[in-house]
């Protein structure tokens, strides 16, 4: 693995995308996340048998994923030692992101893609969302469901969300947490440079270089869904209370379990 000090730990595996391991970053009472037990990801369905095996020494106890049925459906997730597959999915049946997701031409989806679309979603997608508070549930009890792994198709705007929700809940600083999330422009870079050239083909030049100045991941992004979450509930620890059930101690138990000196 490759410790970058200020993002999550890559993990070479052959058919994953985006798949890294949480651990490593820094609290700000100067512990740090312990490495083999939080993984963020984006679609697995690429996994060798050599990546599989590799991760089934890490005796996974549940892949959470985020994706719609549709998406699940058409790239599923393998198995992975005898760790459980827990889906539910961020985007409803009535969320603006299902909307682009029944577009038929491809030239019509990347229309969709704008700021002001990625601005929505990251400002909706953390409040009485279902998917979340499942995922949370299982780090209520981390003893018993860790070593997890969540992801997207991506891993990059329902998992940044995801990864940003179980690192404030750690303690780890907003700016790392930031600078984590940014990370993915990097570990992604291929995958966006392929979808750009689809892009290219088949939009004009203006339509082109607003979906280009979209897509990417951007700070105000993320600080869409932080200022989202003050907001409505005045602070982050009243969220993980109202929205999660998670109490003082409730926290220090996950934290505990999850972090190291």
């Amino acid at each position: 693995m490759t410790t970058t000090g200020l993002y999550s730990q890559t993990v070479p595996l052959k058919g994953a995308l985006n798949f890294r391991d949480m651990g490593g970053l820094v609290t700000v009472d100067g512990r740090k996340v312990r490495s083999g037990i939080i993984y963020r990801a984006g679609d697995l369905s690429g996994l060798t048998t050599d990546d599989i095996a590799q991760l089934s020494k890490q005796k996974i106890k549940y892949i959470f994923d985020y994706r719609r049925e549709d998406e699940a459906n058409e790239k599923p997730d393998p198995e992975i030692g005898s760790a459980k597959l827990l889906r539910v999915p961020v985007i409803a049946e009535d969320n603006i992101a299902e909307q682009v997701s029944k577009v038929k031409k491809k030239e019509d989806v990347f229309k969709h893609y704008t700021k002001e679309t990625f601005l929505t979603l990251y400002s909706t997608f953390p409040v009485r969302n279902a998917s979340y508070q499942a995922l949370m549930n299982l780090l209520k009890e981390p003893e018993k469901n860790l070593p997890l792994i969540h992801h997207c198709a991506g891993g990059r705007d329902r998992t940044g969300i995801g990864a940003m929700i179980i690192l404030l809940t750690l303690g780890v600083p907003f700016s790392t947490v930031m600078e984590d999330y940014l990370y993915s422009n990097v570990a992604l870079a291929t995958f966006h440079e392929q979808m750009f050239l689809q892009a290219e083909a088949a939009l004009v030049e203006e339509e082109f270089l607003q979906l280009k100045a979209a897509f990417l991941l951007q700070e105000e992004y993320l600080l869409a869904t932080k200022s989202a979450i003050e907001e409505i509930y005045g602070d982050f620890d009243t969220y993980l209370y109202l929205e999660f059930g998670i109490t003082n101690e409730i926290r220090k138990k996950i934290k505990d379990f999850c972090l190291q000196e």
